[in-house]
């Protein structure tokens, strides 16, 4: 099974739109949503839930109040002020770092495991697809894009598909990086703006560490062609084979808010440009 993930430095190039693209004109395949702060993959799938559970990524400190004799210790050393002045433990502020734990003398806190988020699975009309949700205010991104992977690669198993289409999570951060470990290939969408070719350079780097293929496309090329010819020019030089260029086209936005891909449309400039890069990829991959 060939797994393609799909990054971009920075958010709003269209690499959802890509990724569903891909979705779409791939064949037996099982979808995962490896954005797990900003989940969307899903708007243009229509999936209708089948498994959920709950991630324990990290822990909080919780106190005893029957242990508990009001030293002051636990909101001396917390450097988070998570702790009042009655000694109760504020869950939102806590860290879970341990160092109230550490000196309290009555043992009265302890750290325990809390939800850090919730995973899915589910049926959609392009194929099942494996997600999740960080909790507001939680820092284990990383650990829940390894579950969510987890939970598309025993789907393949089970399903004995042959591609996994993964969306990954723009920037360079730790959800990306547990995203790209294990991939066959990545395609990296950028836009042509200073601050695409900029992230561009930094996410590269990220792939390149992995020793993955990488594969560029530019998306809405035409808005500046300039920046275009200097992304390619990047490219080439940092041996990225590009799979295409992809036009500015007003209807992706509108087909998206009636949950389809551009090329699920007879007339899209986009979805003809998306259908190109897909076969091209499917050559370089042969």
């Amino acid at each position: 099974m060939k797994s393609i993930l799909f990054l971009s430095g920075k958010g709003g190039t269209g690499k959802t739109s890509l990724a569903g693209a891909f979705a779409v004109l791939s064949k037996n395949k099982v979808l995962a949503d490896c954005d797990v702060d900003a989940a969307n993959l899903h708007l243009l799938l229509d999936p209708q839930v089948t498994e959920k559970g709950e991630f324990q990524g990290s822990s909080g400190a919780a106190k005893n109040d029957t242990l508990c004799t009001g030293c002051g210790e636990c909101r001396r050393v917390c450097r988070f002020h998570a702790i009042d002045g009655n000694f109760d433990i504020d869950p939102y502020l806590c860290e879970g770092c341990g160092a109230c734990v550490y000196v309290c003398p009555a043992d009265a806190i302890a750290l325990e495991p809390r939800i850090s988020g919730d995973w899915y699975i589910a049926n959609s009309r392009l194929g099942p697809l494996s997600s999740a949700e960080l909790r507001p205010g939680e820092e284990t991104s990383g650990k829940l894009v390894t579950l969510v992977k987890q939970k598309a690669y025993e789907l393949a198993k089970k399903l004995e598909a042959e591609r996994l289409v993964i969306d990954g999570s723009p920037g360079i951060g730790c959800p990306v990086i547990a995203s790209t470990t294990g991939a066959t290939a990545v395609i990296l969408v950028t836009e042509p703006s200073l601050s695409g070719l900029h992230d561009l350079r930094r996410i590269l780097g990220v792939v390149k560490h992995f020793r993955i293929p990488a594969y560029l496309v530019v998306n809405k090329f035409d808005l500046n062609e300039d920046i275009t010819v200097d992304i390619e020019s990047f490219a080439r030089d940092a041996d990225i084979q590009i799979l295409g260029r992809i036009p500015y086209d007003p209807d992706v936005p509108k087909q998206m808010t009636y949950g389809r891909n551009a090329v699920e449309v007879a007339t899209s400039p986009a979805g003809d440009a998306m259908r190109a890069i897909y076969d091209q990829f499917e050559k370089a991959l042969r």
